[in-house]
């Protein structure tokens, strides 16, 4: 999963950061693009997203293993849609909270402590699989507690980016995430597979524990003077509605996160129309639905990276990337061989990633520091969030239809989403 302006105190913008942040839509994309390995020049940055990898990588595992643990536990489905609905319903009630926490109060305390119960999470997990003793209620408690570490460490995560590198390579520092992100969900994944043929489930959850010291060792080198903390919000009354009424009067931020919200909602629940794809169009197994996850991955990367050798953005380039979406997974939809959908999966990873990097790199460089973790946790609310609600209307649509029909709707709803926004924009900017 993995994102993002006034200046902080004591932090000098150059100026096409501060035209960004004053007029971003507007703000021309810059004629010479950098590497989107800059950011790695950063000693900061670096120790960070070594963390970050680690810890991806023990998530992805223990994602693969609770999966399974729950499949054996209770022999249904069922079970293990639950767990993923109980993980992600603390960010729909808390996430808002979690983001005013991040605003208030040091990123970097924060992301100790929540580092440090996650940790603690895993090792229970570990500890009563490894006892035998472990019951899916366990899984459930757990999985809502782990929801609930999220709805903090997930604004906060976010928002703390911009706090490690400065302004002009924020953007190539969410792509290197982006990047990392799906590297490691195509080697964790592998790993975890082969823990639980070898050595059993309990201990791909104790190695997730152990990855989780990865971030915890990155936060405790980190050099206090080499970062960019924010100002911490102002206390005040209705501290959440000044952050939705803040995003109301920006029509590029308002606008970029419902796009990221419709995209999340319909176009990006892969494991349900793909699977399906896999099996019931292609007659395959389990290995072709393997095989189109590796091409989304390859595309996701090659996207991330993309994207992160830019600048600026304007916001016709995020309706223009969402539309691009919407249209290229309405033609992998079509695809009539394996070979083919392989390749357009690769495309729509390009286009998928692209997108998601600009929108989220985007509104963190719009808002100003004291709304970012508010900001940040609406963006994600609707982003996961509706990831999780739009999975039973995509699950429904095609187990009654099929997955062409499926998968076809995932597309359509965003392209179409983009091209009205895309429209409003430019009635309102030439108004």
């Amino acid at each position: 999963m993995d994102v993002p302006p006034s200046t902080a105190k004591g932090l000098s913008l150059p100026v096409t950061a501060i035209t960004a942040v004053r007029h971003p839509i507007r703000t021309p994309i810059a004629r010479r693009g950098q590497s989107p390995l800059a950011p790695l020049h950063t000693r900061s940055y670096r120790i960070y997203l070594t963390g970050q990898v680690v810890a991806s990588l023990g998530s992805w595992m223990q994602s693969v293993a609770q999966d399974w643990l729950v499949l054996q536990l209770t022999r249904s489905s069922t079970a293990v849609g639950i767990v993923l609905a109980l993980q992600f319903l603390p960010l729909v009630l808390l996430g808002p909270a979690g983001g005013l926490l991040a605003d208030r109060y040091p990123k970097r305390t924060i992301l100790f402590a929540t580092q440090s119960v996650n940790a603690a999470l895993a090792i229970t997990l570990a500890t009563l699989t490894l006892s035998g003793a472990v019951r899916a209620e366990h899984v459930y408690v757990l999985a809502v507690l782990g929801g609930v570490v999220f709805a903090v460490d997930g604004p906060t995560r976010q928002s703390f980016v911009t706090e490690v590198v400065p302004p002009s390579v924020l953007r190539g520092a969410v792509s290197l995430n982006a990047a990392a992100f799906q590297a490691t969900r195509l080697v964790g994944p592998a790993i975890a597979g082969v823990l639980i043929g070898s050595v059993g489930i309990g201990w791909v959850f104790a190695l997730n524990a152990l990855a989780g010291l990865g971030p915890t060792v990155g936060l405790l080198r980190l050099r206090t003077a080499e970062l960019r903390p924010a100002p911490p919000a102002a206390r005040e009354p209705h501290a959440l509605r000044a952050a939705a009424r803040y995003v109301a009067a920006r029509p590029h931020v308002r606008r970029t996160i419902l796009l990221a919200g419709v995209v999340g909602t319909f176009g990006l629940n892969y494991p349900i129309v793909l699977s399906a794809l896999a099996t019931r169009t292609f007659s395959g197994n389990a290995g072709t639905y393997a095989l189109f996850n590796v091409a989304l991955a390859i595309g996701s990367m090659a996207g991330a990276l993309a994207v992160g050798s830019l600048r600026t953005t304007r916001l016709r380039m995020i309706v223009i990337a969402g539309t691009a979406f919407g249209l290229v997974q309405l033609v992998a939809a079509t695809a009539p061989t394996i070979p083919a959908t392989f390749v357009l999966l690769v495309v729509l990873g390009v286009v998928s990633m692209g997108f998601q990097s600009l929108a989220n790199s985007s509104v963190q460089l719009w808002v100003a520091p004291a709304f970012r973790g508010r900001v940040m946790a609406l963006y994600l609310l609707v982003f996961i969030g509706g990831t999780t609600i739009g999975a039973p209307l995509v699950g429904a649509l095609t187990n009654a239809f099929g997955p062409r029909v499926g998968m076809a709707f995932c597309g359509t709803v965003p392209a179409l989403a983009a091209l009205a926004i895309g429209l409003r924009h430019l009635a309102t900017t030439r108004a």
